[in-house]
Formats: C-alpha cells, sequence, structure tokens
C-alpha cells in the first residue's frame, strides 16, 4: 500500500477547516497517513484555535505561518517534510464520505504513466462539480466570469462545456489538462521535482500552471470512481478584490504558457 500524505491550508472558518479534517481523519485509517493543516496567518485567530484543538488523531500536525503568502506558498511549507508516496492536496471545504485517499494513491501506484489525479467531486445537494478541465484558454476563462451569460446564451455555454469537458465520458478514467486545486493527488517525488507551486501566484490558477509543469513527468487523469463532497463557494464570482485577484493569475498563466490549446508534451 502507497504511504501517503495529504496538506489543507487554511485562512480562517475555523469551524469549516475542522469539518474537513475530521472527515479527512474518520475515513483515512492508515497509521502511516499525515495530514498537515497550515494556517497562512488566519486574522480572525483560527491559527491558534486549530492548534489549540483535539483532534484525538497524532497523525495530524497544525503548522502556523507568521504571514499569509498565498494558497500556494502555504502548501509548500510542508514540502521538505513529506516523506510520503503520494501527496493529497485539500481544499478546507471538502469532505471525505470514504476511504478514496489510500484507493486513488493505489491507483497511481498502479499506473506508473499517471503522475496527478482527481476525483469526482459533487456539491453538498449531490450535484456534480464540472471540474476536470483541458488547457486554460482565454476565452474560456473570460467567459467563466460570467456564469449568467453561461446559462442563458448557447455559444458561451457551448465554450463552457467544451472547457470543462463535457463533451467527454467522464464516468470513466479519462486523462486531463488542468487538474483542481481544491483535491489533487501527486506523486510526491514529481511534486518535488516541480518544486511545489509557483509563488508568483497567490491564489486562483495556480492549480493550472501545477498541472501543465506536471504535465511533464506523466499524465494527469480524472478518476470517478473515487468521489468527495467540495462546497465550493466561488469567492471571486461575488468578491471584485478576489476578482482582480484572478484576473492577475490569469495573466500570469498566459504570459509563461500561451494562449494555445495543446497540452505541454510528457517529458521534463
Amino acid at each position: 500500500m502507497a504511504k501517503i500524505s495529504a496538506c489543507i491550508v487554511a485562512y480562517c472558518d475555523y469551524d469549516e477547516v475542522c469539518t474537513a479534517v475530521r472527515s479527512i481523519l474518520a475515513h483515512t485509517p492508515g497509521p502511516d497517513f499525515r495530514l498537515y493543516v497550515v494556517d497562512n496567518a488566519s486574522p480572525d485567530g483560527c491559527g491558534e484555535k486549530l492548534a489549540g484543538t483535539p483532534f484525538g488523531d497524532s497523525r495530524v500536525e497544525v503548522v502556523r505561518l507568521p504571514h499569509n503568502d498565498g494558497f500556494g506558498s502555504g502548501h509548500n511549507s510542508v514540502l521538505d517534510r513529506l516523506d510520503s508516496d503520494v501527496h493529497f492536496i485539500l481544499n478546507p471545504d471538502v469532505v471525505l464520505e470514504d476511504d478514496i485517499l489510500d484507493g486513488m494513491a493505489d491507483w497511481l501506484m498502479n499506473h506508473p504513466a499517471v503522475v496527478m489525479a482527481t476525483p469526482q467531486l459533487h456539491f453538498p445537494d449531490g450535484r456534480i462539480q464540472h471540474l476536470p478541465r483541458r488547457k486554460p484558454r482565454i476565452t474560456a476563462m473570460a467567459v467563466r466570469q460570467f456564469p449568467v451569460l453561461v446559462e442563458k446564451v448557447g455559444f458561451f455555454r457551448r465554450i463552457n462545456e467544451r472547457y470543462t469537458m463535457q463533451d467527454e465520458d467522464l464516468t470513466k478514467p479519462q486523462p486531463i489538462e488542468f487538474c483542481t486545486g481544491s483535491f489533487m493527488a501527486v506523486r510526491t517525488d514529481v511534486f518535488r521535482k516541480v518544486g511545489g507551486f509557483d509563488r508568483d501566484y497567490f491564489m486562483y490558477v495556480e492549480d493550472a500552471d501545477l498541472t501543465q509543469r506536471v504535465l511533464c513527468y506523466g499524465k494527469v487523469y480524472l478518476l470517478p470512481q473515487f468521489t468527495a463532497i467540495h462546497a465550493w463557494h466561488r469567492d471571486p464570482v461575488r468578491d471584485k478584490r478576489k476578482f482582480w485577484m484572478q484576473v492577475r493569475s490569469m495573466v500570469l498563466f498566459f504570459k509563461k504558457w500561451g494562449f494555445g490549446s495543446s497540452p505541454v508534451p510528457n517529458n521534463p
């Protein structure tokens, strides 16, 4: 069985983080499992509360960072501590209902050409989230900033459906070009080789960038036989400051990877 680790980066919302942590511990029985909960200098005291919370499980380690340098940097802070075969990058709004971490890790180890994977995520009400994607293109990412247009205008809806691979059979394992940062399983050695997340991204699109770099070492897959719940708050749609933060990250991505649709070839 593969040795696994996981990391959640928290920023405020103590109760949600605790729900995620407890669900992960309850559904991941391996004694060698290690769960890092990194607090990104939450201003509401979340980090202090987490450090003082008796989760009743020695497999949890709370890491309190003095500064918030972004989502990716928070995950990178534990990179040097990892001694696992497969590492999971998880959002604090994810809830497990089964032991899928072990299952996904074993699937990866049994498919040596695959270096990263994501499960099928669902909203709490059971609706499927269309998170597996093709390589980002500026038209698709621009359209997605206006969900009303995507819902009501056929042209925009078709752009979004192609971007989110709704023209493929996603009921079986499929290669993808953009793995969501809300739930990633990545070979730890590959995560270390690429240096973790690019610190130039504070938040948003850093998962697309990481996927492109990981694709240099192998394939990335959707594994729909594994499922989890993801609240998916969609902050950029509601928050102007976070919207412009996402725009900045999009500019960084396209400057780095170009505007074409071709994925990165599988060679380092």
